[in-house]
């Protein structure tokens, strides 16, 4: 079995280094940095992404897109992370396959274009204070009132709702059925009348996750995103191809990019493996685990090109990655010490002190998009044909 890329895949991949070098700027490496997640001057590099066409990699022809297998997006985020950027576009990766799935004609008309073209920021309203691994369990509910819905209820852990245009948002619309089948999805204008967003700061002291709060929010029925109480289906839909593409990608690149430090680190700082014994071997181990992230990787891949749902073969992705950098994590704490509890403004702090700031945030990692407890569930029912008896 051959792992290497195409030649189309590897000419791909060098003009995508080729336009990070020219305009992936350090300025929005540390706006990343400091935030944790996007920011203005992220959006406006999405902007140039859009004008290349590289939003739309793997969008269907009939839709504006390129057409494209899905190893062209994953090379695209690959290179991205590897430059300690992430590529993170709810829109694109999450909405876009929605409501190419089952949006109205009239939805899709209207948003496709702006996701494409990078112009529309969308937060995802799912996590809630007592529903986050189970989803499920959310309690924020749509009443029918007129031609529309009001939502009143909270949610929480909203990456980016301080800067969205739009909210994503699952809700329960049926409390009298089997909570996987009472929920509906809803297309927001955040700007809507009864919506508030509060920050929430980590233990980073970053602004990763905000909290909202709709407060008898009205909407029109044209909001509901394809059948009333389909909600659930279509959202898992979306996540296992995020967790397939962006997200497995994010955990190589974001992995990549830690070893490399790691393995920077120790040649000039010779003293380290000889006072450490068993670090060689430890950071062997997380080079090695890489790989084996990237076969899994590539097989969720081969599976979308050829039209399969990758469902717990996704879940093995999240799984594996988001543990990985927690290890990895552990492993450069090891390998610098306690200088790798040295923030930016230390000027003894090795690489300004990003890896600390990956360790804290390598925390959420195992949780957001899924814990891993779930995943495990996933596999074992999906993959291993286990019951939940």
């Amino acid at each position: 079995m051959d792992f290497r890329l195409s030649s189309d895949e590897e000419a791909f991949r060098e003009e995508v280094v080729s336009f990070l070098t020219q305009e992936l700027s350090e300025d929005v490496r540390l706006e990343y940095e400091e935030r944790g997640l996007p920011g203005p001057l992220y959006h406006a590099f999405l902007h140039k992404l859009g004008h290349r066409g590289w939003l739309t990699l793997t969008w269907p022809e009939e839709h504006g897109g390129l057409g494209r297998p899905p190893m062209y997006r994953f090379i695209m985020a690959e290179e991205m992370a590897k430059r300690g950027v992430e590529y993170r576009n709810v829109a694109e990766s999450i909405v876009a396959p929605s409501l190419m799935l089952c949006g109205s004609p009239q939805q899709k008309e209207r948003f496709l274009p702006l996701i494409a073209s990078g112009e529309v920021v969308f937060t995802l309203l799912y996590s809630e204070p007592h529903a986050g691994s189970d989803l499920a369990s959310l309690e924020l509910r749509s009443s029918p009132e007129g031609d529309g819905f009001t939502l009143s209820g909270q949610k929480l852990f909203s990456s980016e709702a301080d800067m969205a245009h739009y909210a994503w948002v699952a809700s329960r619309t049926d409390p009298d059925v089997p909570k996987h089948r009472g929920i509906s999805l809803f297309l927001v204008d955040m700007k809507t009348p009864g919506i508030t967003v509060h920050p929430l700061i980590s233990m980073a002291g970053d602004r990763r996750f905000n909290e909202v709060f709709l407060d008898n929010a009205r909407v029109g029925r044209d909001a509901l995103i394809g059948e009333e109480n389909r909600g659930w289906y279509y959202v898992a839909a979306a996540l296992d191809f995020e967790r397939a593409t962006a997200g497995a990608a994010m955990f190589i690149g974001n992995a990549t990019y830690l070893v490399s430090r790691m393995i920077d680190y120790v040649n000039n700082n010779p003293w380290v493996l000889h006072s450490r014994p068993g670090l060689r071997s430890e950071i062997s181990k997380r080079a090695t685990e890489l790989e084996v992230l990237r076969v899994l990787s590539y097989q969720v891949l081969s599976l979308m090109a050829g039209g399969h749902a990758p469902t717990y073969q996704a879940s093995m992705v999240k799984l594996f990655g988001s543990e990985l950098t927690q290890r990895l994590s552990g492993t450069a704490g090891a390998a610098l010490g306690l200088y790798s509890q040295l923030g930016r403004a230390s000027h003894r702090a090795p690489y300004e002190g990003e890896l600390g700031l990956f360790y804290m945030r390598a925390v959420s990692d195992s949780i957001r998009g899924g814990t891993s407890e779930i995943q495990r569930n996933i596999i074992a029912i999906r993959g291993l044909g286990l019951t939940t008896q």
